[in-house]
């Protein structure tokens, strides 16, 4: 915590304002869309999931129609997909960014055509605070003009070409969950480049109530905003966002520096200097005939250092095996090789000293 956040949630108990809303959510939303720039409107929501189901929404996906999506990401980008019984059609990464590549994209584009329908949404991930291939994806979406959900939920802070991520997509979205760089103890947001949009997805947020002096419903709606006391801890978190991805940053030189010299062990790190990464998650690749990553994976644990697996891609989830995939596998090869580093903002000198000797030994 930042210290602030105390004090707005004071102010929602003070003024009564506990719910769906208040000063906060209006002030959150601000400081949201000032931070962004590039004619961003933001929605609180409840959480980044249902950023992208409504972004679908808005998009009118149905029952039936193609969405193309990322694999290699969490399970989340993809199951809003399923709430509107629409088909997922997922594409691999890239080695650069580990984000979706753009051939498999554009073939995987080609073959919902061949099939007699235009995909609704290409939804992109900027996995562990990288920016995606920008400028390459951005073409394929004009191209073929299909619009672009930026699914920019670890990447807050993260730019390209000095662009924030989450301004790029159609519609975008950023997570405030409990493991993010900063939190709402859990909710996200919808961006749109649109203020007809905002208004929109509020609508849809709030159970979709007809503009009427009683309950009156005529579209399907959802119970996604976020609360008054939610958002004011986004508030006091917003106050600390810059430390935190410059302490995010500082993890990654650590690590720069302690893998430089191990051989087989490859650090992710920007591809070059358009992409300005938060590093909101550290990862490390191990590919060497001596040590697997199940093997440094036991090490750090037996020395009370957590390590987490990557995220494991879709098409291999048993959830989404038999749906249509695009790529080499690079996705499901650096899920077998790699690992989550410990990235925490609060990582102290103490443990990252007890890291790199563990490492040494190791």
């Amino acid at each position: 915590m930042g210290g602030n956040e105390l004090k707005y949630i004071q102010e929602a108990f003070e003024t009564n304002w506990v719910s769906q809303y208040g000063s906060n959510i209006d002030e959150f939303e601000k400081s949201l869309e000032n931070y962004l720039g590039n004619n961003s409107f933001v929605t609180a929501l409840s959480s980044g999931t249902a950023a992208i189901h409504l972004a679908l929404s808005l998009l009118n996906v149905e029952e039936g129609d193609f969405v193309i999506c990322q694999s290699f990401t969490f399970v989340a980008s993809a199951n809003p997909i399923l709430y509107l019984k629409a088909i997922p059609v997922f594409v691999d990464s890239e080695s650069s960014t580990w984000n979706i590549c753009p051939n498999a994209l554009e073939d995987a584009v080609k073959y919902c055509l061949s099939k007699g329908k235009k995909p609704k949404a290409i939804i992109t991930v900027s996995l562990y605070g990288m920016p995606f291939m920008v400028d390459e994806i951005l073409e394929i979406s004009r191209k073929y003009e299909i619009p672009i959900i930026e699914d920019s939920a670890e990447a807050l802070g993260s730019k390209y070409k000095n662009q924030p991520c989450g301004t790029f997509g159609d519609l975008s979205i950023i997570s405030f969950n409990g493991n993010k760089i900063v939190t709402t103890s859990g909710g996200g947001i919808l961006v749109s480049r649109k203020e007809i949009d905002k208004n929109k997805a509020l609508f849809l947020a709030t159970q979709a109530k007809d503009n009427k002096d009683y309950y009156s419903h005529s579209e399907v709606g959802y119970n996604y905003r976020m609360s008054n006391i939610s958002a004011g801890i986004g508030r006091g978190q917003m106050e600390v966002l810059e430390n935190r991805i410059k302490e995010r940053r500082k993890n990654h030189d650590f690590y720069q520096q302690i893998f430089k010299d191990k051989e087989g062990m490859d650090l992710f790190s920007a591809p070059n200097e358009d992409f300005y990464s938060n590093y909101w998650l550290n990862t490390v690749l191990i590919e060497n005939d001596i040590l697997s990553k199940e093997g440094l994976k036991d090490f750090f644990l037996q020395n009370n250092i957590e390590t987490r697996c990557l995220w494991n891609p879709m098409h291999l989830q048993p959830l989404y095996n038999t749906c249509k995939f695009f790529g080499n596998d690079f996705s499901g090869t650096i899920f077998a090789k790699g690992l989550c580093l410990p990235s925490g903002t609060n990582l102290t000198d103490d443990c990252k000293n007890r890291i790199a000797d563990v490492l040494n030994k190791l």
